[in-house]
């Protein structure tokens, strides 16, 4: 009698940061008011989906607690397996050094005590394992691609979820060795010279980026972000205005359909300044069809 195949698991981390350490930010230390509540949120969900689950919330937001769980990850899934891994926090920008982006600016997540530049991210995703799904929920926004005119003012009680330019120069300027080698490191590791994302036809945007970075994923990734790249997401009380919008449509587990659908209904409901953007990387085809968080 054929044995029954043993069950996909499901590992989750949560990163909320409320400020970051203002000695690794050049003084400014990013005050924020609910990113700790929306990685709680998030968390209470992948545990209602039976998850194992990691939760960094502000001074343990480290890089180094940050890389070591999605490594941890990675070595402990296989095929059928899901990742599940969601952000809130400022948005940041370092000088690209190599020349994988059109503007000249590599997007970051600003982690307690340093940046994680988004080639690092989109090269430690890779290194999961063929068939394992991973889905990526990021309450940020890209603040090196924000037009010179500014975005429009937030609404009372909000706050963008931001570096602001002049900080995020000031900080390149006071650790660019730093940041230089973590981008030499990574094109290193990735085993190729990163190249032009228009040469990757078939992806667009964030999608070319990290395909080029790292030429094929394995693992089928689903990212949903909080806006648009030339947007801002917002911070709240409770929520930032991203989270909480994925909250209301999720509906303690109401929500029926596929993950175009849940970002289409969040979308809808968020206002023309904001509009959370989806993008997947490998053959994630059959993945966007599930419902959402299913193990």
């Amino acid at each position: 009698m054929a044995s029954k195949p043993a069950a996909a698991k499901a590992i989750s981390l949560h990163i909320g940061l409320n400020g970051v350490s203002a000695a690794a930010y050049s003084g400014w230390d990013g005050p924020l008011a609910a990113c700790e509540f929306d990685a709680n949120d998030m968390a209470a969900i992948a545990k209602s989906k039976g998850m194992k689950s990691t939760v960094l919330l502000t001074k343990k937001a480290t890089r180094a607690h940050a890389l070591t769980a999605m490594r941890d990850a990675a070595k402990a899934l296989k095929a059928g397996d899901l990742f599940f891994m969601t952000y809130s926090g400022h948005g940041g920008q370092v000088r690209d050094t190599n020349g994988d982006e059109d503007d000249g600016q590599d997007e970051t997540w600003c982690l307690y005590d340093g940046q994680l530049i988004d080639d690092e991210l989109y090269f430690e995703l890779s290194k999961f394992a063929a068939g394992v799904r991973v889905l990526v929920l990021s309450d940020s926004c890209h603040s090196g691609t924000i037009p010179r005119a500014g975005p429009p003012p937030p609404p009372p009680g909000m706050r963008p979820k931001a570096m602001p330019p002049t900080v995020a120069a000031r900080v390149y300027r006071d650790h660019a060795a730093f940041y230089d080698k973590l981008q030499d490191d990574v094109a290193k590791a990735a085993g190729k010279k990163v190249v032009d994302p228009d040469a990757a036809l078939a992806q667009v945007g964030a999608a070319a980026h990290a395909t080029a970075l790292v030429g094929k994923f394995n693992p089928a990734v689903v990212l949903i972000s909080g806006c648009q790249d030339n947007q801002t997401s917002m911070d709240g009380e409770h929520n930032g205005a991203f989270t909480e919008q994925v909250l209301k449509v999720w509906n303690n587990g109401g929500f029926k359909g596929g993950y175009a659908s849940f970002h289409a209904r969040i979308r809808s409901l968020m206002p023309a300044t904001q509009s959370p953007n989806l993008f997947t990387l490998g053959k994630a085809g059959t993945f966007l069809a599930q419902t959402p968080f299913t193990v």
